[in-house]
């Protein structure tokens, strides 16, 4: 799978994710990241990609046209490979967006292509979002200073699901949000650590008990953190 990062800062994001079981993906040619800075497409002499926004308003926004041709770029590399007039998926990391998820996250690790574009200052002209966005998804109900870390976040939370990512594709299964449960808790050596016991459940041996077990801690766990998800 091929994530393309539309960004100001693709030092940031690629620092970030070239490291861990993401840059063993990397090395390993399961999947490839690539970002992609918008100041090589601006076209002024100071590679300045934002101006002042019509009507009056504090900050300042990323024009249209830097954003267009680097997405151009992209779609045009992405054409050549695929061929036809296939059009890649582009999200645009934003709180106004639907609030990432685990589905949504197994929803887009069927593409094989994803782009990704990057906010900063007081976002996007609307213009080129209208044009070349496809999702536009939040991580949360809260503004950060650009999409970076965003961005970040739904590559590694994609990337896992990639087959062959992680250690044991079972494990991306069965964790977090699987069949819409928070994980049951989990315990390693020793079986004693500040007079807390690892439950005896668990060292028995019996394996049908445990996984019924596990359940139940889901649920229980569900109901007490998360009972959103249980509806």
């Amino acid at each position: 799978m091929n994530f393309h990062i539309m960004t100001l800062f693709p030092e940031m994001v690629m620092q970030g994710l070239d490291t861990s079981i993401i840059g063993r993906a990397m090395e390993n040619g399961i999947i490839d990241i690539e970002a992609v800075n918008i100041r090589d497409y601006a076209f002024n002499k100071h590679n300045k990609v934002d101006d002042y926004i019509y009507g009056g308003g504090a900050g300042m926004l990323m024009q249209a046209e830097p954003v267009y041709l680097c997405y151009e770029a992209i779609a045009g590399r992405i054409k050549d490979k695929r061929g036809g007039e296939y059009k890649p998926r582009v999200i645009y990391l934003t709180p106004q967006g639907e609030v990432f998820s685990q589905k949504k996250a197994a929803e887009l690790a069927l593409e094989d292509d994803l782009i990704l574009l990057c906010g900063h200052y007081e976002g996007i002209d609307e213009r080129v979002l209208e044009e070349i966005v496809t999702d536009n998804i939040s991580i949360g109900d809260y503004v950060l200073t650009g999409g970076e870390l965003p961005a970040m976040i739904v590559v590694d939370a994609v990337s896992r699901l990639i087959p062959g990512v992680l250690g044991s594709d079972v494990s991306a299964e069965f964790e977090s949000f699987h069949d819409n449960l928070l994980e049951y808790p989990q315990y390693s050596r020793p079986e004693v650590w500040h007079d807390k016991r690892v439950p005896e459940i668990l060292l028995s041996g019996h394996h049908a008990n445990i996984e019924k077990w596990r359940h139940e801690q889901s649920v229980i766990r569900t109901k007490q953190r998360r009972p959103d998800l249980l509806t």
